[in-house]
This record gives C-alpha cells, structure tokens and sequence, in this order.
C-alpha cells in the first residue's frame, strides 16, 4: 500500500507553485545544560533501569508513556552532543526479519534523546533533535535504525544534558529500502564530505554566499552526437549537520540545466531517505520558488516530467525533506534528459570508488 502512495505522489505532478522552505538550516535557541538533583527511583516502572532489566517490545507498532524521572544515568550516546548526565530507561527489540525501526518521542515534555544499540553497545540509530514546534514538543527525538532478524536490540529514552520528563514514545518498523544504484559512467557531484561546522558553499544556490550552482552539462550517451537519446547521471551526496553556531543544516543542492531541444526535459532522482526534488522558476534567487515538485523516498524515484524551449535555463533543487536526519550523508542518484552538453562522460569508476569521493 505504501508503495502505491508513494506512486500516486510521483505521478501526481501538475504546474502549480508550491509554497517550500528552500533554505538549508534552521536556528533553534542555545542548549544549556541543567544541573539536576536525582530522586530516588520509583517504584512504578515503565521503560526498565537498564538493559538486564528492559521492558520487551512484543510487537509492533508499539506505544508506550513513561517519565526518566527517578532512574539512573546507565547510557550515553553522541548525536550530536557528548556528556550527558540524564536518567535513562530502556526497551528491549527483537525482530524476526531485517527491518527499519523508527523510535518516535513526539509528545514528550523534554529535551529528549532516543538511540537503538546492539547488544555489543554498538550504536544503530540515534537522535537528539528532531521536533522543534509546538505539537511534537521542542528538542523531541526520533531516532531511525536498520536492524537484523532474530537479533536482540535496546531502545534507550534519554535526554539531553541532566534532562529528565515524561516521555511518549511510538515505535514502528519497516522493510529496509533498496540500495540506490549508481551506474559505473555516473558523473560524481563532487560535494565535500559533511562535519559539524561545515560551511556549505559547494553547489549551495541562493543558500551560499557566493550563489554556486552546479552545471548538468555532460551526457552519458553512448557516443553523444546528435539525435541525442541519453541522459546525463550523476551520484550525489546530501546529509545534515550543525552549523558553527550550533544550528541544525541540511545540505541543499542547487543545479542548472540548459535545455537542448525544444520539447520535453525529464529529471529523476533515487534516495534512501526522503528527499526533495523541486523545479525552481524564475531563475532569480529573489524571486525563485518551486514550480514543481516530485519526493523520492526509500528508493522509490521521484520523476518531474515538463516543457522546455531550445535553450531555456532551468534550475533544480535537491535535499533532504526535515532539518536534521538519523544520519550525517547519503547518496543519491539524478538523471536528466534533453540537456545542452559539451562532452561524453565515459570514464570507467565502480560505485565504491564513487562513494570513496564523498569521504
């Protein structure tokens, strides 16, 4: 059923402007760590103290209130931030088949932290913040991790600091997406790999000081002379991470695409994790806004098929849907017909060594 939406949603596309935040971070006030004084566990538990004592998720989906109030400091994990103090308690998971499983604290009363680990403490999945308004709560998590059947894993509800509340927690579990496959010819974006403190000025639009836009001039045509029947692809990189001043960036990308022919240009885009791709018009950064829009997700392309004249400018914008994600980059693949070119992209590289650029 999910797969149908999904369908209906990519070929659903009309010529309607579409309200979009087009920028790549958002700022949300300064974290300050709280100095709390513990009380004595409860009685009543909800979550268990720790992972010897968890409380077993037997199906899903699965819902659950509680409060950390009372219980010990047992775990930490960094997402982005280090040094907790807060209490704790955990869940305990165990799939029968591979899954995707969403750890969802909208609701809670403070600043949360959620993260799944293995049963050697490895870190599957984490998030801090991901909520910041006002149904879901400000600084709620939701924590995303893929998992393997018949493997035992713990669902840790923390906070950030020495914060410690009541928690509502949802917990939900998908098939894990298709691998994005990138062809061997595919022309690497060539983004710089992402850190806390990175100043995105690589292909960054309107969003960067210096308005850089990358260029989709190549074909990946067999032997790009004319009647041109190829397309142009590339392996791109997009992701999250915090700005110098704390606040939470998403990498967007910004493209220009000449038209060839006068006809009609199609563009496509694959990514594991839900994605933008929006046909921006008029090519002004004042005034651009999304004419178009298609949402690739889980694999599933996101194709945006339109117009064109001979010669036109077109823009198009690529990134991430929400401000921060499960994880720091992921690949994405993008193709685009009936683009001005000025040579054959042929050089012979494998996926790992496209991915080895990102790094």
């Amino acid at each position: 059923m999910r797969n149908v939406i999904v369908m209906l949603l990519i070929l659903a596309i009309t010529g309607t402007a579409m309200a979009q935040d087009l920028s790549n971070h958002r700022n949300i006030p300064a974290k300050n760590t709280p100095i709390v004084q513990y009380i004595s566990p409860e009685g009543s538990r909800q979550g268990g103290e720790d992972i010897s004592s968890a409380l077993a998720i037997v199906g899903l989906p699965y819902s659950d209130s509680g409060t950390t109030a009372g219980y010990v400091d047992d775990y930490d994990a960094v997402c982005p931030y280090s040094g907790s103090t807060s209490p704790d308690v955990v869940y305990s998971f165990t799939p029968m088949t591979d899954l995707v499983l969403t750890v969802d604290l909208c609701g809670s009363s403070y600043d949360t932290k959620a993260y799944i680990i293995d049963d050697l403490m490895n870190i599957v999945g984490c998030n801090d913040d991901f909520y910041f308004d006002e149904v879901c709560g400000v600084y709620a998590s939701l924590a995303e991790g893929t998992l393997t059947g018949g493997t035992t894993y713990y669902v840790i509800i923390d906070g950030y600091g020495g914060e410690f509340g009541d928690y509502q927690m949802y917990v939900t579990g998908e098939e894990p997406c298709l691998e994005v496959v990138c062809p061997a010819d595919a022309v690497p974006e060539g983004e710089p790999t992402l850190f806390d403190g990175y100043v995105d000025e690589y292909n960054s639009g309107c969003n960067g000081e210096f308005g850089n836009f990358l260029t989709i001039d190549w074909t990946n045509d067999e032997d790009g002379v004319a009647p041109y029947d190829g397309y142009a692809w590339l392996c791109g990189v997009s992701g999250w991470h915090l700005g110098p001043a704390g606040e939470q960036f998403r990498d967007t990308d910004w493209y220009s695409v000449t038209a060839l022919n006068t006809g009609t240009m199609e563009v496509s885009v694959e990514s594991l994790y839900p994605t933008y791709l929006f046909k921006l018009a008029p090519t002004d950064c004042a005034l651009t806004d999304v004419e178009l829009q298609a949402d690739p997700v889980c694999g599933t392309p996101g194709v945006l098929s339109f117009p064109v004249t001979a010669g036109e400018v077109v823009w198009l914008w690529v990134g991430p849907t929400e401000f921060t994600g499960p994880v720091v980059e992921f690949p994405y693949f993008m193709s685009v017909t009936n683009n001005e070119f000025n040579s054959v992209s042929n050089e012979d590289m494998n996926w790992g060594q496209v991915k080895s650029l990102f790094k």
